[in-house]
């Protein structure tokens, strides 16, 4: 299933390496309920504009973050956590190198 393993401990920070203009993702845990993901973003990367149908939490790990959420910017720093409420178009750019935790959850 490509998730990470159970009953181990590990620091998110150290399970992703940025690639040179790309962006990494992993699968921590993904389920029907939702899911936990792993990011890292290249300076200059993102994600165009979207929306989903359910509520997101973005927690910085590493870096800097812009996150627009319906038109209105929102600069993360590492350690930093924004939930992007479901139907509300939303997109994200690399202001630096970052990492961050996306965690998806469905009703």
């Amino acid at each position: 299933m490509n998730e990470f393993p159970k009953e181990q401990k590990f620091n998110f920070i150290n399970e992703v390496e940025y690639s040179n203009g790309g962006i990494v993702s992993k699968n921590v845990l993904k389920r029907p309920t939702g899911n936990i993901s792993l990011f890292a973003f290249d300076k200059g990367e993102g994600l165009s504009e979207h929306t989903a149908p359910f509520d997101a939490v973005i927690q910085v790990i590493e870096g800097k973050a812009k996150i627009i959420i319906g038109g209105t910017p929102h600069h993360l720093d590492a350690g930093e956590t924004i939930i992007m409420p479901a139907h509300i178009p939303h997109a994200l750019q690399a202001e630096e190198r970052f990492k961050m935790v996306l965690t998806m959850i469905k009703e």
